[in-house]
């Protein structure tokens, strides 16, 4: 059994929401011209479980919001059952909306690579499955090509023993995943898995991007 799903049993918090919590459907594409227009940037990230991501990126300087929800799979307007079966093709993703003027997508990246281990494949840790897959969904080339070139850096630099396996996909679309997951860690620092898994991952960024965190 997943860790993550152990631990969300021992605290007696199940892994489906209630089905009166309404699942918000999203193709990103609500208020990107808006967001353009006032000079801020968006991508979408997996690293393993969302909670762990959204936590992380909610302290990076320059980072407007942080949204956890799934992308790149074939099933509109999946369900975190759903997802969680690994039948959906969905990742866990993080959507960042960050103003580039403060924190650069490099920055962005570097963050991303370092908090998560991108060289295993459909899993981080004790979570597995493809939703727990490595990826970067793109929205433009100069953000595929800022992936790419990230990537290489760390190849250069012997950042990782063993090669990188992240995905570089085209974004397609984005669904905000339940009320409950939204601001997860702010919401339960003390169940288990926070306590087990978040907390270490903060200290770490906290550690190596001490001068970016807000």
């Amino acid at each position: 059994m997943r860790l993550k799903t152990f631990l969300l049993t021992l605290t007696l918090i199940a892994c489906l929401a209630p089905a009166a919590l309404a699942q918000a459907p999203g193709n990103g594409g609500q208020g990107t011209e808006r967001r353009a227009a006032m000079g801020l940037e968006t991508i979408t990230l997996g690293g393993g479980c969302f909670w762990c991501m959204e936590a992380v990126f909610q302290e990076l300087k320059g980072v407007v919001t942080v949204e956890s929800g799934y992308s790149g799979g074939s099933v509109p307007n999946p369900t975190y059952k759903q997802v969680c079966t690994g039948t959906t093709g969905h990742a866990e993703v993080v959507q960042l909306t960050f103003d580039p003027k403060v924190v650069s997508l490099h920055d962005v990246l570097a963050v991303f690579f370092a908090l998560h281990d991108p060289t295993t494949m459909n899993r981080q840790g004790a979570d597995m499955g493809d939703q727990y897959r490595s990826v970067v969904f793109y929205r433009n080339a100069e953000q595929k090509e800022a992936v790419l070139a990230a990537e290489k850096e760390l190849v250069a630099n012997k950042t990782y023993p063993n090669p990188i396996v992240t995905q570089i996909e085209p974004f397609t679309a984005f669904y905000k995943a339940e009320d409950y997951h939204q601001d997860y860690y702010k919401e339960n620092p003390y169940q288990p898995y926070c306590m087990l898994v978040i907390s270490p991952k903060l200290a770490k960024f906290r550690k190596l991007f001490k001068d970016k965190a807000r």
